[in-house]
């Protein structure tokens, strides 16, 4: 075992046969872009820190509720009264946690304007978003620039991963074709969701990306996990022998439909809030005093800080952030979110 006491930190984790002292150093190497850091996110961020991935970046567009305490980790009741976003809570917590890894905290959506720039200097991408849109997404930069990523989803008492290697596994859209259409999947206000799925299909996660990080790939899982806590049920569905047997438009005839914006869409429901997301294809920049004022003289309850805005008006709660996306709760009306964004925000 290693004298180093830069690695005394690690020393069971190194004892461990499939990673042992040189595995701990690749660890402390690599790179890795978090995308979403709700209740998978926030697991898997905690594992990659405290294993000694070297340089962790957080990327969410969300912030904090008390609704979210149950499974998401990483935060707590003071992230909350501080109106802090899920990105910025998340990496204060982990750089108390471990000191010696980079954490980069990115308060934005992830969409096909940004995704190459979060993507193109990380050794792998994970998956801890709740939507197909993101997920397709990261699939086709991943596919282009032959990244490996590891999906993960929960909802209710169950959740699946799978792990994709470009040109060694299928891709995502090799074994979902298309995103399930609206009112076909449960969301997390139709089905809840329960902590144990989310830790168990985080887990399974980040030992995927400390297999391919240690330079172990031969070691990946190659199915798709199943697993429902509540019902008892593990399955383990064969997807390998789909490589190269399915038409994919993605790893076959390398179509990038969400990447070049053909897929895909600037306003979002999110899952479980009765709230809707607007954004721009071009991040705006704000001047919350400015816009605290104008919004004061229509009548709104507002406050801010650095990292949002909020706002109460009508029945409708605004969070604001700096580059001009807002999350609108109090509809799911994709069409009113815009109406009201318009009104009261003017972009």
């Amino acid at each position: 075992m290693s004298k180093d006491p830069s690695l005394e930190r690690y020393s069971r984790q190194m004892r461990f046969g499939g990673v042992m002292e040189k595995g701990q150093r690749k660890l402390l190497e690599s790179r890795v872009t978090l995308c979403g850091c709700g209740a998978l996110g926030t697991v898997i961020a905690n594992s990659l820190v405290r294993a000694g991935v070297g340089f962790v970046r957080v990327v969410d567009r969300d912030f904090i509720e008390s609704h979210n305490l149950q499974r998401q980790v990483l935060f707590d009741e003071a992230d909350i009264a501080a109106n802090l976003p899920k990105a910025e809570a998340a990496a204060r917590k982990l750089r108390v946690i471990n000191s010696g890894v980079t954490v980069e905290a990115i308060v934005t959506d992830i969409n096909r304007t940004n995704i190459v720039e979060l993507a193109k200097d990380v050794d792998i991408i994970l998956d801890g978003t709740d939507n197909f849109e993101i997920r397709y997404l990261i699939n086709d930069v991943c596919v282009k620039f032959d990244k490996p990523w590891v999906y993960g989803g929960s909802i209710g008492s169950h959740g699946q991963t799978m792990t994709i290697i470009p040109g060694q596994t299928p891709c995502l859209r090799c074994v979902f074709e298309a995103a399930p259409a609206p009112g076909e999947a449960g969301t997390c206000e139709t089905a809840g969701v329960l902590a144990p799925i989310v830790s168990i299909i985080a887990s399974f996660q980040v030992a995927e990306c400390i297999k391919i990080l240690t330079g172990q790939p031969e070691t990946i899982n190659r199915e798709l996990i199943y697993v429902d806590v509540w019902e008892n049920i593990t399955r383990r569905i064969k997807i390998a022998p789909l490589l190269g047997k399915v038409d994919c438009p993605c790893c076959k005839h390398k179509k990038f439909e969400w990447l070049e914006g053909e897929q895909g869409s600037q306003t979002t429901s999110l899952c479980g809030r009765n709230a809707v997301q607007v954004a721009h294809r071009v991040a705006a920049k704000l001047n919350f005093d400015e816009l605290a004022s104008h919004l004061k003289l229509m009548g709104g309850d507002v406050s801010f800080n650095r990292f949002l805005l909020k706002f109460t008006v009508e029945e409708y709660e605004f969070t604001v952030f700096p580059d001009g996306r807002a999350i609108i709760k109090g509809t799911s009306d994709l069409d009113k979110a815009r109406v009201l964004y318009a009104k009261y925000i003017g972009h």
